[in-house]
């Protein structure tokens, strides 16, 4: 340990150096957040921030560990993560940069900064909602996300994976609301268009009765049925099929771009949102409509 280090000798702090960078951050970080403080012998900042960082280290032992590296003596890993000024200290999560910031917070921002790395509470209560849905017991998966919210309101996958079991159940208005309850500045906002793009598909199901065979021979009949043709879209989308679903919304486009205040296009646009732009078949099927819609 440099002579002028800001840190006590504990079993909390790691030394870190180019040569074990990987094992003692990378790797580590995919066991629990590391914490990496980028400092200098001649800096006062890092002497006052460093004693404060360590007792944190110490709280939160076996949860999160804590890294030094003097930048003096590794320029190289402090060019590799742009460190421009110090104190510089970055979370890493699962061998990458997740969280950092400059300079020298106060202790509630501190403790802040680290609780937002640890795994929610109700994490296992999650992860068994997530098994319930995945073998298709929307119910039960139901009651579980709403548990793991009893134990963290503010766990953002809980209250989105609640909206998909509402989805699931049929319950429509009630994933809506839930959806038009959350603030603005939640993270997985494509996420949360992808749910609002399954509630609008769910929609348009057919309620009338009629199994979605009868599609197929009301098109044959009347290739005008423009309304039958949403409706086998929205039949085929349940069925995830994708493509045939783009297919008939864009012929109710081709036919009549107005019909029933532009539901083709819209059925196309909530598909699209669905499959993410990084589909293939959407960004196919964007030109297919681009060219429907300019003829």
């Amino acid at each position: 340990m440099h002579p002028d280090a800001p840190y006590a000798r504990t079993a909390e702090v790691m030394d870190v150096n180019l040569t074990n960078f990987q094992r003692d951050v990378i790797d580590v970080s995919h066991q629990m957040p590391v914490l990496v403080d980028f400092w200098a012998p001649w800096c006062q900042p890092c002497r006052a921030l460093a004693p404060r960082l360590e007792a944190l280290a110490a709280d939160y032992a076996g949860r999160v560990r804590l890294a030094r590296i003097n930048s003096d003596d590794n320029p190289e890993l402090a060019r590799r993560f742009g460190v421009r000024g110090i104190p510089n200290v970055k979370a890493f999560v699962g061998g990458v940069v997740v969280d950092e910031f400059t300079g020298v917070l106060p202790d509630r921002e501190l403790r802040d900064f680290m609780d937002a790395l640890l795994p929610s509470p109700a994490l296992p209560a999650f992860e068994q909602a997530q098994a319930a849905l995945a073998r298709g017991d929307a119910t039960a998966a139901l009651g579980l996300f709403q548990g793991a919210l009893a134990i963290d309101s503010g766990f953002e996958p809980a209250v989105l994976g609640r909206v998909e079991a509402l989805i699931a159940l049929g319950r429509l208005d009630d994933a809506q609301s839930a959806l038009d309850a959350l603030p603005y500045e939640q993270e997985d906002r494509a996420r949360i268009g992808t749910l609002y793009a399954r509630i609008a598909i769910a929609h348009r199901q057919p309620d009338d009765g009629n199994g979605d065979e009868d599609y197929p021979a009301r098109i044959a009949r009347n290739p005008g049925d423009l309304a039958a043709r949403l409706a086998f879209s929205a039949a085929l989308a349940a069925r995830e099929q994708w493509e045939d679903a783009m297919e008939q919304a864009l012929e109710v486009v081709r036919r009549d771009r107005s019909f029933d205040q532009d539901a083709g296009r819209r059925a196309l646009l909530d598909l699209f949102a669905l499959l993410g732009s990084d589909d293939e078949r959407v960004r196919r099927y964007r030109r297919e409509l681009a060219a429907a819609l300019n003829r």
